[in-house]
C-alpha cells in the first residue's frame, strides 16, 4: 500500500473544507474590484475616491481585528466551533452587503465580514496543519491559497457575468453570491473532528485519540499521540509575553516580518484595483477591465498549483526565493510600461507588458508568499502558542495590506505608475533578503519538531541534541 492511500479519507475532508473557505476569501477579495465599479455609481461616489476606498479597505480594517483576535478565540472556543462560526458569519454578513441602502452600511456590512475573514485566516490553516499528516501538510495548506486564486476568478467571473445587469443589481448580487458556499460547507463543517492537538492541550486525550484515528493513519495514531503528549505535557497554557522573550522572541520576529512583506510588495493593489489599473493603462470599458483582471488570476492559479505540487518535494525557502524574484522582475516590467507612456496614451505593446507584468507579480506571489504564508503562519510555534503566532504574523499581514489598499489609488493618481511599482520592487528585493537570512526550511517535519529549531537559536539541532531534549 502506498503512503498516499493510507492518509485517511476524513484527512481530505478537512483539506477540502478548508479550500472551500479560501474560495470565499478568494472570492471576496476580488468582487469587490467588480462590484466598485458600480456601487460608486450607485451611490453617487464617483468623485470621491477616499470614500470607495474606505469601502474597500473596511474589510481589510475588519480582517485585522479578526487575526488579533483570532489566537484567543481558536484558544478558547477550540478549532472546530471557531470555524463553524466563522460560516454562519459569512453567511450573515455578505448577504448584509447586498442589502446595503447607504454607503455607510454597505462599509459597516464588509466590516463585520472582515472580522468574520481575519478569524478564519487564523484558525483554517491551523485548523489543517493539527488534522492532517505532516507528508501532505504543506501540499494541503498551499490548497488553502490554490481555493483563494480559484476564489479570485470567480469574483471576476460574477462581475463580468453581471456586467450587463442594472447597476441597482449586478453589485449586490456580486456581494451576496459569497454566502452561497458557506451555506453548503456548514453542514459538513460541523462532522469534522476537533484538533488532537488542542484536545490534548485541554487534557482529553481519549477525545484525542478518536480525532487521530480519523485524520491519521490507524499505524500511526499511537505514535503520533505519544509525541504529541510529551511535548504537550510540558507546554501548559501559552501567554502571549513568550513570544517576546527568548527563545520564541526570533519566531516572532520572523513572522511579524514576514506578514508585513507579504502584503507591502503591493500584491493586493493589483487584485482589489486590477481593473483601475487597466483603465490607467488605457482600457476604456468596465468589461474589458474586469476580463483582464481575470485573465492575470487564471495564470496565477496555474502557478499555485504548481507550487502545491512541489512545495513538499522543494522545500519552503526555495519556492519562497523563487517567487520573490518573479514579482521582482514583474515590477520593474511595470516600470518600464508606466514610464515609457507617451501623453496619456498606452500602445497596444505597452498594454500587453502592462499585462505580463501584472500576471507576473500575481504568479511570483501566489507561487511564495501567497503558498508559504499559510504554512509559515501554523507551523512556527508550538501548540500553546500557534494561534497568537499565527495572529501575530497575519494581523503585521493586514496591517501592510490596509496600507497599500487605503492609499494605493492616491498614489497611483499622484505619483504615476512607474514610481508606484518602483517603490514595490524596492521593497520586494528587501524581502528577498529577509527571507534568505531568517526562514526555516521545515519540510516533512512534524510540528512538535520545528519548534527545536527556535530554541536552538535558529538552527536545526543535531540528531544527539534531539534525543536529549
Amino acid at each position: 500500500m502506498n503512503a498516499a492511500s493510507r492518509i485517511p479519507r476524513s484527512a481530505w475532508i478537512v483539506a477540502l473544507s478548508a479550500a472551500t473557505l479560501g474560495v470565499i476569501y478568494g472570492y471576496d477579495s476580488s468582487n469587490v474590484a467588480g462590484a466598485q465599479l458600480y456601487f460608486q455609481d450607485y451611490f453617487d461616489l464617483r468623485s470621491n475616491e477616499g470614500a470607495v476606498e474606505t469601502i474597500v479597505t473596511a474589510t481589510v480594517y475588519g480582517e485585522l481585528l479578526g487575526v488579533l483576535a483570532g489566537g484567543f478565540i481558536i484558544n478558547r472556543l477550540g478549532r472546530k466551533p471557531t470555524i463553524v462560526i466563522v460560516a454562519c458569519g459569512y453567511v450573515v454578513f455578505c448577504l448584509a452587503s447586498a442589502l446595503a441602502v447607504s454607503p455607510l452600511m454597505l462599509g459597516v456590512a464588509r466590516l463585520l465580514l472582515g472580522i468574520m475573514i481575519g478569524i478564519s485566516l487564523v484558525a483554517v490553516p491551523i485548523f489543517v496543519a493539527e488534522s492532517v499528516p505532516a507528508r501532505i501538510r504543506g501540499a494541503t495548506l498551499v490548497a488553502y491559497q490554490v481555493a483563494a486564486v480559484v476564489g479570485i476568478i470567480l469574483g471576476y467571473l460574477a462581475a463580468l457575468a453581471l456586467s450587463t445587469v442594472t447597476e441597482s443589481l449586478s453589485w449586490r448580487v456580486m456581494l451576496g453570491l459569497a454566502a452561497l458556499p458557506a451555506i453548503l460547507l456548514i453542514p459538513t463543517l460541523l462532522r469534522l473532528p476537533e484538533t488532537a492537538r488542542y484536545l490534548v492541550l485541554r487534557g482529553r486525550i481519549d477525545e484525542a485519540r478518536v480525532s487521530l484515528s480519523r485524520t491519521t493513519a490507524a499505524e500511526d495514531v499511537d505514535s503520533v499521540l505519544a509525541s504529541i503528549q510529551a511535548k504537550c505535557a510540558t507546554e501548559g497554557r501559552g501567554r502571549v509575553r513568550e513570544m517576546l522573550r527568548r527563545p520564541y522572541l526570533r519566531a516572532t520576529l520572523f513572522v511579524v516580518g514576514l506578514g508585513f512583506f507579504i502584503q507591502i510588495t503591493g500584491i493586493n493593489a493589483t487584485v482589489a484595483y486590477g481593473p483601475r489599473i487597466f483603465e490607467a493603462m488605457g482600457i476604456t470599458t468596465k468589461t474589458q477591465s474586469i476580463l483582464m483582471a481575470m485573465l492575470v488570476q487564471c495564470i496565477a492559479l496555474v502557478a499555485v498549483l504548481a507550487s502545491m505540487s512541489v512545495v513538499d518535494r522543494w522545500g519552503r525557502r526555495p519556492i519562497l526565493l523563487t517567487g520573490i524574484t518573479i514579482m521582482i522582475v514583474s515590477q520593474l516590467v511595470m516600470v518600464v510600461t508606466f514610464a515609457t507612456q507617451q501623453g496619456d496614451s498606452f500602445s497596444t505593446a505597452q498594454v500587453v507588458l502592462g499585462f505580463l507584468g501584472l500576471a507576473g507579480i500575481n504568479i511570483g506571489f501566489v507561487f511564495g508568499f501567497g503558498a508559504l504564508v499559510w504554512i509559515y503562519s501554523s507551523e512556527s510555534f508550538p501548540a500553546r502558542l500557534r494561534g497568537y503566532g499565527s495572529s501575530a504574523m497575519l494581523g503585521s499581514d493586514l496591517f501592510a495590506n490596509i496600507i497599500i489598499v487605503q492609499f494605493f489609488l492616491t498614489v497611483l493618481n499622484t505619483v504615476g505608475g512607474a514610481w508606484s511599482f518602483g517603490i514595490f520592487a524596492i521593497l520586494a528585493m528587501l524581502a528577498w533578503v529577509f527571507v534568505w537570512r531568517l526562514a526555516p526550511e521545515t519540510k516533512g517535519r512534524e510540528l512538535e519538531s520545528i519548534q527545536d529549531y527556535w530554541e536552538n537559536s535558529g538552527h536545526w539541532p543535531a540528531p544527539e541534541e534531539r534525543e536529549t531534549r
